[in-house]
């Protein structure tokens, strides 16, 4: 028997405390954000130090994704029953300490280890960051509490980048990891002082390992079949890999439509604006990837760009999200989301068309002021989704909506650059402009689903006075 307790009328922390607590989870997520793009600079200052193949330096990278996307729910369902607070400042010592072990690594095997803790460790952090915003936040300004955390998202993907090239222009790889130490320490030390505990909390209820092991091997499983794909492993292991997958996730989701609170939410998933925004964000995020990992081949292969001016030129789409994103967070307080989510992704949409229809050899303005166009609508359309995703579930449920909105992120991420994958083989390897307008798509559907949220009442939380 479980029982719901705390203070359900919990309407967000005062100021000053307010922007303590929001400070702490900016610096929480900037660094698990930053550190799942740092690496990719330094991969081949890796590959010579350790004396490895290119293709086996991109380990580096997938360590720290396949820990991250195979805990996340596993955390966002924990914060639930032990704590939000918990759970974060837990995520952040052992992303911390694991920083440190990758700092002092001499072995490939041993940084390879450091980064799956890192990526469990971004996996707490990520997994309740969200609704560590929504019990912050007072519920009438839940939408510019999300664009804060949108703006802080986009700063450091576009940062990530820019430090490791600093980093490596004047000293050695290590303190690519290094850095997070200080950070850390802070970002500790203000979660201790500044985050509160769950509101309201489920009384009675432990943590179902069983499913927690589950939830890891099918999530796990998926990832590594997207991966195999990606770097072409033998067809007949890819068969069985991907039999097994399917086995696996088939037991785990039949067990859990049986649960109460089940880890992967399926009672969440029985809300149909929150099920709906879930789809809405694969489709958003697998659009963005598509475009991002795409474009790059085509500039540098096609249009004759190398790779600092395409580094360059690409910070223009999350700039533009820097911006917007906390402009639609205060939009949402007064227009419905659905609104915004169809306009957003329409723009989108639009952006996409024109980069797929850029000229044989476009100036620099071409490309930017499409990719602004794609930034503008990815913008208006992310604050007020993820707003509605977590003001949907019940108080009590927030860790696993918060959890659901990172895995709908890691999921269209990971299709967006499987496709990418398939259309460059699908053409002997060529450069292609396909992806882009499969983006375009993806994005239209978004735009879709979106106004059919309209009809639907909002949460409680994102009500119009």
């Amino acid at each position: 028997m479980t029982n719901i307790i705390g203070n359900t009328e919990w309407n967000g922390l005062p100021v000053p405390l307010r922007w303590g607590a929001i400070v702490a989870v900016a610096f929480g997520v900037s660094v698990s954000v930053v550190d799942s793009v740092i690496a990719n600079v330094a991969l081949p200052t890796l590959a010579a130090e350790f004396g490895i193949s290119s293709a086996n330096s991109v380990w580096i990278v997938n360590a720290y994704q396949l820990a991250l996307i195979t805990t996340l729910l596993i955390f966002s369902n924990m914060g639930d029953i032990i704590g939000y607070r918990r759970i974060y400042i837990s995520g952040l010592v052992l992303f911390t300490a694991a920083s440190a072990g990758c700092a002092l690594s001499s072995t490939f095997v041993s940084l390879i280890a450091w980064r799956a803790a890192q990526g469990i460790g971004a996996a707490a952090i990520t997994s309740v960051n969200t609704t560590l915003i929504r019990i912050i936040y007072p519920r009438h300004m839940l939408g510019r509490g999300m664009g804060i955390n949108a703006t802080v998202v986009a700063v450091s993907s576009v940062a990530g980048p820019s430090v490791a090239a600093a980093i490596l222009s004047v000293t050695t790889w290590h303190w690519l990891f290094a850095v997070n130490l200080p950070i850390g320490l802070v970002a500790f030390v203000l979660s201790c002082r500044f985050l509160p505990q769950n509101p309201v909390r489920v009384e009675g209820r432990r943590f179902d390992w069983r499913s927690g092991v589950m939830c890891a091997l099918s999530f796990g499983l998926a990832m590594a079949c997207v991966e195999g794909y990606s770097h072409s492993m033998a067809i007949h292991a890819w068969i069985v890999m991907a039999a097994v997958t399917v086995v696996v996730a088939w037991r785990f989701v039949k067990d859990q439509l049986h649960k109460t609170m089940p880890i992967l939410p399926f009672d969440l998933l029985k809300i149909p604006i929150f099920s709906l925004s879930i789809v809405t964000s694969i489709c958003s995020f697998t659009a963005q990837m598509l475009a991002m990992v795409s474009l790059p081949f085509i500039l540098q292969h096609s249009m004759g760009y190398d790779a600092v001016s395409t580094g360059l030129i690409f910070t223009a789409w999350p700039m533009v999200i820097m911006v917007v994103a906390p402009v639609a967070g205060v939009l949402a307080e007064h227009i419905h989301a659905g609104y915004l989510g169809l306009t957003g992704l329409l723009v989108m949409t639009a952006g996409l068309v024109m980069l797929g229809l850029l000229p044989a050899e476009p100036s620099d303005f071409d490309i930017i002021w499409r990719l602004v166009v794609c930034g503008m609508g990815f913008g208006l359309f992310q604050s007020p989704n993820n707003s509605i995703m977590i003001a949907s579930a019940p108080q009590h449920r927030s860790g696993s909506a918060s959890g659901m909105l990172a895995t709908a992120r890691l999921t269209g991420q990971t299709a967006g650059a499987a496709l990418v994958a398939f259309f460059f083989h699908w053409h002997g390897g060529e450069t292609t402009m396909t992806p882009l307008f499969v983006a375009a798509a993806f994005a239209f559907l978004g735009a879709l689903l979106s106004a059919s949220r309209i009809h639907l009442p909002l949460p409680e939380a994102l009500m119009r006075p």
